[in-house]
């Protein structure tokens, strides 16, 4: 058994409500615990102010997304089924996010090393390789999803 400060920690996770209420209003905890909240806070700023970014200065990330808005609006039109519409919005996120690692990336060989480099010119052709394997496949995917509803 684990034990902290001489009390066992399966009654503060399974016992009464009581045993629970201490463990929140534990001073140290409830400092720890706001510090925790804090933070995913922060990150989640920093997280959407990145979206915006790519959003708003990434053309292809731009392009990408007015794609998708897109496929929304056809996938509303064709009515399509809850899995298609999964497969379709895992597979937005997939190219948006593959997209956006790739932009980072191009971002940080052009700060490292400004002035052409075939090294860095290397890593930048693979990152759009794998920009453009997720979106080859999506686009498959979608012509499997979207063929019955048009033919």
């Amino acid at each position: 058994m684990i034990h902290t400060e001489g009390t066992n920690v399966e009654n503060y996770c399974f016992g009464s409500a009581k045993a629970i209420a201490h463990v929140i209003s534990h001073e140290k905890l409830d400092t720890t615990m706001r510090n925790f909240l804090i933070g995913r806070v922060k990150s989640l700023k920093y997280a959407l102010r990145g979206m915006f970014l790519l959003l708003k200065t990434e053309h292809a990330v731009i392009s990408q997304f007015s794609i998708a808005m897109v496929f929304i609006v056809l996938g509303f039109y064709f009515e399509i089924s809850r899995m298609e519409w999964i497969i379709q919005l895992l597979l937005m996120g997939l190219v948006l996010a593959v997209e956006s690692l790739n932009t980072a990336i191009e971002k940080l060989c052009d700060y490292i090393h400004p002035d052409f480099h075939s090294r860095i010119g290397l890593i930048k052709d693979i990152s759009a390789g794998a920009v453009s394997f997720a979106v080859i496949f999506t686009i498959i995917i979608a012509a499997i999803i979207y063929f019955p509803y048009i033919f």
